[in-house]
């Protein structure tokens, strides 16, 4: 664990087998994992939102939009999470969206520069600008009118709505996570923000629900 990593403490726990509502299941299996709505599902996000049902299964559709609906590319979405967890230290998502990141085409130098911007890093104009836009959102609640200009020559207005709400969704559930002490899986191969997983072994790349039959495989949970 690395020195901008404190212990997970949990506040809210997984739903109790006993407590297993239809409602609860609907939750569980929304993603698509296998045998998650008899045996719960591994991912402990969803097992602690089955503590809501009807919240948990609003944040799913919503989530689900964004994740994989989104029409923003998959590379800009993936430099917009990752840079919403290190800026609000969310170590759950930087472990989940390393891979993702690297499915998306982002190098583990990109990754590690991510950390450092604006200093450091080989980021386009473009890049550049949806990186801006998650320390402005985050400092200021709103876009400065260059970046909103800059993001203008290249996304249209569609693009230009999912980015803003990505941002602050993925901020919202970095509070939740935090908040309510969801830790990482106890099964991955947990990545730092310093890159570094517990194995010693280099980041791999990994897959979102459905993106190919084996996805969960890729967890490793």
């Amino acid at each position: 664990m690395s020195d901008t990593e404190a212990p997970i403490i949990p506040r809210i726990l997984p739903l109790p087998r006993a407590e297993w509502t239809d409602a609860a299941r609907d939750v569980f299996a929304f993603w698509g994992e296998p045998n998650a709505w008899e045996e719960g599902s591994k991912t402990n996000v969803m097992m602690v939102m089955g503590n809501h049902p009807e919240l948990g299964k609003a944040y799913n559709v919503w989530g689900k939009h964004l994740l994989m609906a989104n029409t923003l590319s998959t590379r800009y979405l993936e430099l917009i999470i990752l840079r919403v967890a290190w800026r609000v230290k969310s170590a759950y998502e930087w472990h989940n969206h390393v891979g993702y990141g690297l499915n998306a085409g982002l190098t583990l130098e990109d990754i590690a520069a991510i950390r450092g911007f604006p200093e450091g890093g080989n980021w386009s104009a473009e890049d550049a600008a949806v990186l801006r836009s998650v320390g402005e959102l985050i400092d200021d609640g709103t876009l400065s009118d260059a970046t909103w200009a800059k993001l203008g020559g290249f996304l249209n207005r569609r693009q230009i709505m999912d980015l803003v709400f990505s941002i602050g969704h993925y901020v919202m559930t970095s509070w939740a996570l935090s908040s309510f002490g969801v830790a990482i899986e106890g099964g991955a191969d947990r990545i730092g923000f310093d890159l570094k997983t517990a194995s010693g072994k280099i980041p791999r790349r990994t897959y979102k629900p459905g993106e190919t039959e084996d996805w969960t495989d890729t967890r490793g949970y």
